[in-house]
């Protein structure tokens, strides 16, 4: 049985097909994105052979998990026939025990080409989370809410640049109302996962370009190590007036259901204060969204300043925009970071203490 590490398992997945032999909720709480779920055992299944293997040994817990896949050796072959349309295969289950032994041994014999992983899922999720640690050169867009940085990130990639689009990967634009319009958000352990998918996806030899954001989006919260990177990288602020971020969040959010943009507004009551949440909600009531804009960005610009106050000062850079076309403040972006000298100073400095 060929037993692969998980930095070769994960360069094999370019070209093969990754089997996750774990079951469906095992698969649920996260996994290697593409990885296709042909679970060894059902929830129920795996739970009756993990009490027997506790209460009667291993012996008996083996031979029930074999009258359990018995009956499906013959069509867990046929799926994987149908899924891997004549690639090599990669299998794993939790911590590269029996489970992903057992489908190795099954799919070998019917004539596959399969390599394991080594450690199973338990051992990736340990590579990934060192992998999110190491440090990479960041640039970071800041901006009070209302700022279009996400707009203007796909520009910049637009333009030939990279980058991470965190509030994607969480589903989630990280304010009260972040949800709204979004898919449910993935477990953190999946938020973790995705995140490194897309990172290895990437030159991380050169500037990455990601959203200014708090450590938790929405119920997801960014890795630790990688969050103390953002907070420690150059930041390129973009200072907007405010007219024109209130025109934008009305722009947004304003077709939205009046109830759930209520709702978000009793979730940061306390923080933006019983007086102007009672305004916000009775100009609500009212349609008057550039009045509950105007009152959420007292609560939301004092936040965001406040986290920008404790950056290192040095590395905050300051882009005035006057401007509401995303694309012309994209341009403006892109010519304020290739000419000033004392940003890309920066982050050559970085650059060299990095490599």
């Amino acid at each position: 049985m060929l037993y692969i590490n998980p930095k070769k398992f994960l360069s094999l997945a370019q070209s093969q097909v990754i089997i996750d032999v774990r079951s469906p909720s095992e698969f649920s709480q996260g996994h290697i994105p593409g990885a296709i779920n042909i679970p060894l055992f059902d929830d129920e299944e795996r739970k009756k052979v993990g009490t027997l293997y506790k209460q009667s040994g291993r012996q008996a817990a083996v031979l029930t998990g074999l009258d359990f896949v018995g009956p499906k050796m013959s069509q867990f072959v046929k799926l994987v026939d149908k899924v891997s349309q004549g690639k090599d295969v990669l299998v794993h289950c939790w911590r590269g025990g029996m489970r992903s032994a057992s489908m190795t041994w099954l799919l070998k014999t019917a004539n596959f080409n399969v390599s394991t992983l080594e450690g199973g899922y338990k051992a990736y999720r340990k590579f990934i989370r060192e992998k999110l640690g190491e440090e990479i050169k960041l640039m970071v867009l800041g901006g009070k809410t209302g700022s279009g940085k996400s707009d203007i990130l796909y520009l910049l990639e637009d333009a030939g640049e990279q980058i991470i689009d965190l509030e994607k990967i969480a589903h989630h634009k990280g304010s009260a109302f972040g949800d709204l319009g979004q898919e449910i958000q993935p477990t953190n352990e999946q938020f973790e996962n995705n995140l490194f998918d897309a990172l290895k996806k990437l030159d991380l030899g050169k500037t990455i370009w990601i959203e200014d954001e708090s450590r938790g989006i929405g119920f997801v919260g960014i890795p630790d190590l990688f969050y103390q990177q953002m907070r420690n990288s150059v930041v390129l602020f973009l200072d907007v007036p405010k007219p024109l971020r209130v025109k934008r969040l009305v722009k947004e959010y304003a077709s939205f259901d009046p109830l759930r943009l209520e709702n978000a507004i009793h979730r940061i009551t306390k923080k933006l204060g019983g007086l102007n949440a009672g305004l916000a909600i009775e100009a609500l009531l009212q349609k008057d969204y550039d009045t509950v804009a105007d009152l959420l960005l007292i609560y939301y610009d004092k936040a965001y300043l406040k986290g920008l106050s404790l950056r290192n000062e040095k590395k905050v850079f300051k882009l005035s925009v006057e401007d509401e076309d995303p694309e012309v403040v994209a341009k403006s972006v892109l010519e304020f970071f290739h000419n000033n000298k004392n940003l890309t100073d920066q982050i050559i400095n970085y650059e060299s203490h990095i490599s």
